[in-house]
């Protein structure tokens, strides 16, 4: 492989000038660019990108980590925060966290190294105060759905809580009292801000359930479909069905059409986040949309904005989710 004394030999310069040509300085000569640029190509010589970063102060890359990209979510929020870096003249480095801690501090760890001009951060597992050391080392990194404090001016968030009491109240106003819970068995907030929203929209209408009514599962189809098995094999009263996401509400779906369960007719079922697969299963799934590429956009403009050391206006960041109606939700009839 060659290297840049190849460079500078072929060249007929010396290294310093091959630097100076590689990295854009304006002290290079049209001859020195000329004669450098032929001998790279001559030699198949690349120049080091962690090299130039060290010069430039910029890699032209924005980190970037979630939990699976494999994930459709994700896969929106990458695209997202890949389209305003392409409007940048920047790429993305991607890094799944698996919401594992070990995993996101190796993540981040990498993103940092790789001198990544910005980072926009989705970690579900790492402490805040571990996050916050990394928010203080990295002036222009930022959180998307999380909240932490003492950063929350770089915290782009939802309000979860506030998503799952649209999607309960909405049932109860379609006159279903047997609302059942079908839950992430993640360990994130995510869970447990979305069923405290569940549990408190049927107690503030006068509802209760008992525990019963809820189960837990992965947050994939596969999930929704074992939580779903497990309530119909408890032979409870249930009209409809409220799901952690729109993955376990198509799986609860699937499970209730291979009972003979007919849904909305005789299960209204309800999802979150409103991904691509909520528009195409039968029937079509009413849900609570999450702006999730609203939300990567705005997080990657801030941290492209902190990067750059610019004032930023301080404004609300957390994001409200808004109520899809579809066919998969039916009134009770009386």
């Amino acid at each position: 492989m060659a290297t840049i004394k190849d460079v500078a030999r072929e060249a007929g310069v010396s290294v310093a000038t091959v630097s100076r040509v590689i990295n854009q300085s304006p002290k290079a000569s049209q001859a020195s660019i000329a004669s450098v640029k032929s001998a790279m190509h001559k030699l198949g010589y690349r120049p080091n990108a962690a090299a130039r970063a060290l010069v430039n102060q910029s890699s032209n890359t924005i980190g970037v980590l979630v939990n699976d990209v494999s994930d459709p979510f994700f896969g929106v929020m990458v695209k997202a925060v890949d389209g305003i870096a392409h409007k940048n003249g920047k790429h993305i480095l991607i890094c799944n966290g698996y919401h594992n801690a070990k995993e996101e501090r190796q993540s981040i760890e990498l993103l940092i190294n790789n001198r990544c001009d910005a980072l926009v951060i989705h970690s579900k597992a790492l402490a805040d105060e571990e996050l916050i050391e990394y928010a203080n080392e990295v002036p222009s990194m930022v959180l998307i759905n999380r909240r932490i404090e003492q950063i929350a001016n770089r915290c782009i968030s939802l309000n979860n809580y506030k998503g799952a009491y649209l999607a309960t109240e909405h049932l109860i106003r379609q006159g279903h009292t047997k609302i059942a819970y079908i839950s992430s068995n993640h360990l994130i907030e995510d869970a447990d801000q979305r069923l405290l929203g569940y549990r408190d929209a049927l107690k503030n209408n006068g509802i209760y359930l008992p525990e019963t009514y809820i189960e837990y599962g992965s947050p994939y189809g596969e999930g929704g479909e074992q939580a779903m098995t497990n309530l119909l094999v408890k032979s409870l009263d249930i009209t409809a069905v409220v799901g952690y996401n729109d993955f376990m509400a198509a799986g609860a779906i699937a499970v209730l059409d291979e009972n003979g369960i007919r849904s909305p007719e005789q299960v209204s079922v309800i999802g979150f986040d409103d991904v691509l697969i909520a528009r195409y299963i039968h029937p079509r799934l009413t849900t609570i949309r999450y702006p999730i590429q609203m939300m990567a956009e705005r997080a990657t403009q801030l941290a492209l904005a902190l990067a750059r050391h610019e004032q930023v206006i301080e404004e609300d960041l957390i994001y409200s989710p808004t109520l899809v109606q579809r066919n998969s939700v039916r009134p009770i009839q009386v």
